[in-house]
């Protein structure tokens, strides 16, 4: 094997270490977005003020993990060159703040 042809493989190996990454992060959000989800839907559900409360608090951390993992991807987005993330808002929305 030649110096290039090492390089060029290497050079492969990154890029899919990168796109490996990448979907790494989009599947954390996807499971983030989906347990917050389920807890609005429970909130939603909940005639019992005290449970309720205990969703609402438990909603608002699966959003924060949500905010974090959304910020991961992001990161891997733009560390495989993509600098816009429209993409991304449209396809992993933030879920909204409850009361």
């Amino acid at each position: 094997m030649t110096r290039r042809e090492g390089f060029e493989r290497l050079e492969q190996e990154i890029v899919k270490e990168k796109a490996a990454a990448l979907g790494r992060a989009g599947e954390r959000l996807e499971s983030a977005l989906d347990e917050a989800a389920a807890l609005g839907r429970a909130l939603d559900a909940e005639p019992d003020a005290g449970r309720r409360a205990a969703l609402l608090r438990a909603y608002e951390e699966a959003r924060r993990r949500a905010a974090q993992a959304r910020t991961m991807l992001l990161i891997q987005h733009e560390a495989i060159g993509l600098r816009h993330h429209r993409a991304v808002d449209q396809q992993f929305p933030e879920p909204p703040r409850r009361s």
